[in-house]
């Protein structure tokens, strides 16, 4: 039965962050495109922390908004605290971090979409796909209704088959006050997909007018606060809240110990993977035995809430021993919660069965996005649910996908780990999984994807022709520098009050400026440079941009030689289906996994693990090279 009439170009299943981001992609690249999720009144819902970007995942939505997706704007605008994270280490790890209104978050994301062309809305369950043979052609919902399309992306988040689990009480659920989705795990099973089942967890929310800030220390917001978004429609914040820290302690452990044989995750119950980098409270008492105390970000939900967020007690432990062991830390004495934390186990897909557009490689035109395919973190999967957006928009008009290599940008290394390597626990991003994180840096993710975008139809006119002048505008500041002369009387007094080495002759400006000890700010007093920037009204961004090519050029040329050759290896494709098990040469491993995800590329290839430098040089002479 079909109330729609309707063949729909893009049907996204699931509105949280992932859902989102896809469905006003799909929409804004001109695919007529539904979204459909459980309460329209939870779209885009912070379910964990309210917060986006930190490290590695600030440079994503820094990504997502050049490309332009919406979670950089929706974050400024909501926004209560701004950091930049490791300022005090080179700029490949600065990482900008933001609190949110919780509430206004996810109002603002659903007036976004509300006012993007070609997306409509309905609230209901997806517990069904439908298919003709390995092609995918609509859904099937709760109320029985078939709706039509050419396309259908699935993220579906915690809602497959979730299961919550508070002590020894477990209830089937996606989200605290909301039910799990069933069905569409079963169609895929039934399709031949291999599935397995992950768990995350939260922590408690508690009535910020009952802790004693006094005995916390205060986490104010940077002073001078920048944004995300790379568009002048949002402004940094004039007024911030502040978060607060605290730490548990031998006696707290003592109590949650306490509770371990009560625990899901200790007595067999919860037998899926948790993520190991946000691990429950119990987990790193249990993990790190010997550790005193453990710290505790106190964060507030919004402007005019008291609702807080009690970050690092993330537990599934029973209610009273989370009751008896929170009120042991400093300041939450007399506590009073708004609700207990909980752990939630889901059904995943591994990430292998994709294709790098993060179409499924066994039905057509079925694309996966977010938790679905064993990420954890509301940026990850914001970034997967954009280029998944792009792409069915993409297929359904009949045109080449969109992939961003690993060279290109945090989002490319994301998905080629993600389809490469696969994931057996929640997959976070860290600086640390980028090869070339000198090049992708978070102040430079316009220059690297916005032209990218406006070729897409995704980036507006302004925004291209912001990132030219900027662009513009930081060559002509470094050609300038690299060809001043300054003189000693101009150098000296600036070089003695760092005790610094003086000149003893007129030098180029550069030479001096690259001294890791000076700031461009120190050069502001040399009237001739004072004079071009005002001339040529160049903004503190051009400002950074020319500064960190100065401080960083030998690494940056260095990372882009090393990608070039990289590239070079991404240019060897491999045909499609390739029949490895004939490639006698190859080791047994190498001919399975290489047969399992196949590669589009000797590069891809070469990252897949069980697969040698000997094994890369068999295929090398098969593909003529």
């Amino acid at each position: 039965m079909s109330l729609f009439t309707t063949i729909y170009d893009v049907i996204v299943v699931g509105g949280g962050h992932a859902g989102s981001e896809a469905a006003a992609a799909s929409a804004n690249m001109g695919a007529q495109t539904l979204l459909i999720t459980m309460n329209l009144q939870n779209i885009a819902q912070m379910s964990c922390n309210p917060a986006m970007g930190g490290i590695a995942k600030g440079q994503i939505v820094r990504e997502i908004d050049a490309l332009g997706g919406y979670s950089g704007i929706v974050t400024d605008k909501t926004a209560i605290q701004f950091k930049m994270l490791n300022k005090s280490k080179g700029p490949a790890m600065w990482s900008p971090r933001a609190q949110s209104d919780r509430m206004q978050f996810a109002e603002t994301w659903r007036n976004l979409l509300e006012q993007t062309p070609n997306l409509d809305f309905y609230q209901d369950s997806v517990n069904g796909l439908l298919f003709e043979k390995n092609k995918i052609i609509g859904v099937k919902t709760s109320l029985g209704l078939e709706i039509k399309a050419k396309a259908v992306i699935v993220t579906a988040g915690t809602f497959l088959n979730g299961l919550i689990h508070i002590g020894e009480k477990t209830f089937g659920g996606g989200r605290a006050g909301e039910r799990a989705s069933t069905g569409i795990t079963e169609d895929l099973v039934a399709k031949g997909f291999e599935h397995g089942r992950m768990k995350t967890g939260t922590p408690p929310r508690v009535d910020g007018r009952s802790l004693d800030y006094s005995k916390m220390t205060e986490q104010p917001g940077d002073s001078n606060p920048e944004k995300f978004s790379y568009l002048p429609i949002t402004q940094p914040l004039e007024k911030q809240r502040s978060c607060y820290l605290t730490y548990t302690n031998n006696e707290v452990h003592r109590l949650l110990r306490e509770g371990f044989d009560r625990s899901p995750m200790f007595n067999g119950r919860i037998q899926s993977t948790g993520p190991r980098y946000c691990p429950s409270i119990e987990d790193k008492i249990d993990r790190f035995a010997t550790k005193e105390r453990h710290q505790i970000f106190v964060e507030p939900e919004g402007w005019n809430t008291v609702e807080t967020y009690v970050n690092g007690f993330s537990t599934s432990l029973p209610e009273d021993i989370q009751d008896k062991a929170i009120r042991l830390i400093p300041g939450f004495e007399n506590v009073k919660f708004f609700r207990y934390g909980y752990a939630i186990e889901y059904d995943y897909f591994p990430p292998t069965q994709l294709k790098h557009n993060l179409e499924t490689k066994l039905i057509n035109n079925l694309f996966f996005a977010g938790q679905i395919n064993g990420t954890t973190g509301y940026e990850e999967a914001a970034a997967q649910g954009l280029m998944a957006g792009i792409n069915a928009a993409l297929k359904v008009n009949e045109k080449d996908p969109f992939i961003l290599k690993r060279s290109e940008a945090y989002i490319g290394v994301l998905i080629d780990d993600l389809i490469t390597k696969g994931t057996e626990e929640p997959y976070r991003m860290f600086t640390s999984r980028a090869e070339y994180r000198t090049l992708l840096r978070q102040d430079n993710a316009d220059l690297r994807l916005t032209k990218k975008a406006f070729a897409l139809g995704l980036a507006s006119k302004e925004r291209m022709d912001l990132v030219l002048e900027k662009q513009e505008k930081t060559e002509k500041l470094l050609s300038f520098i690299k060809n001043l002369s300054v003189s000693k009387e101009e150098v000296n007094p600036i070089l003695e009050a760092k005790n610094l080495a003086t000149i003893n002759q007129s030098m180029k400006l550069i030479k001096i400026a690259s001294r890791p000890q000076l700031a461009f700010i120190d050069f502001r007093a040399i009237d001739k440079l004072e004079q071009f920037i005002s001339e040529h009204k160049i903004n503190n961004e051009v400002i950074e941009q020319a500064e960190i090519y100065i401080k960083y050029a030998g690494y940056i040329e260095k990372e882009k030689n090393n990608a070039d050759k990289l590239n070079r290896l991404e240019n060897v494709p491999i045909p499609s289906n390739f029949n490895y098990s004939k490639v006698k040469s190859l080791s047994y491993e190498a001919r399975e996994k290489l047969s399992k995800i196949q590669p589009v590329s000797i590069s891809q290839a070469s990252r897949i693990s069980g697969v040698s430098p000997s094994d890369i040089s068999v295929l090398l002479v098969y593909m003529g090279r």
